[in-house]
């Protein structure tokens, strides 16, 4: 699920950072997100555990006012060695809600 984000002035880290979301490790290559700058992974675990989780990854827009966020849940870890492949949806009634939440704090 694909959405945008007005920064409100803020960094996109201290942006998602107060959303729940933690960096999940270094950045993609730029704008694979669809925005102006270097793209980076956030998650939010749900019930504690490292699956499932919210995985997000976030780019600043051109304007650099805004974000794109490409957000999707991932259920569980790669099943097999060597595959970065695993079970996630990308869209859904918990994706809508969650998005929802973002861009309610993002007003």
């Amino acid at each position: 699920m694909k959405f945008s984000i007005n920064l409100s002035g803020k960094t996109l880290y201290t942006f998602m950072r107060e959303c729940g979301y933690a960096p999940a490790f270094a950045p993609r290559k730029p704008a694979a997100a669809g925005g102006g700058g270097q793209e980076s992974a956030f998650h939010r675990f749900l019930a504690g555990r490292s699956y499932p989780k919210f995985h997000a990854y976030c780019a600043p827009a051109q304007d650099a006012k805004t974000a794109i966020i490409n957000l999707h849940l991932d259920q569980k870890q790669a099943s097999y060695k060597g595959s970065h492949a695993h079970s996630a949806e990308h869209e859904g009634p918990l994706l809508d809600e969650e998005a929802a939440r973002i861009k309610a704090l993002s007003r």
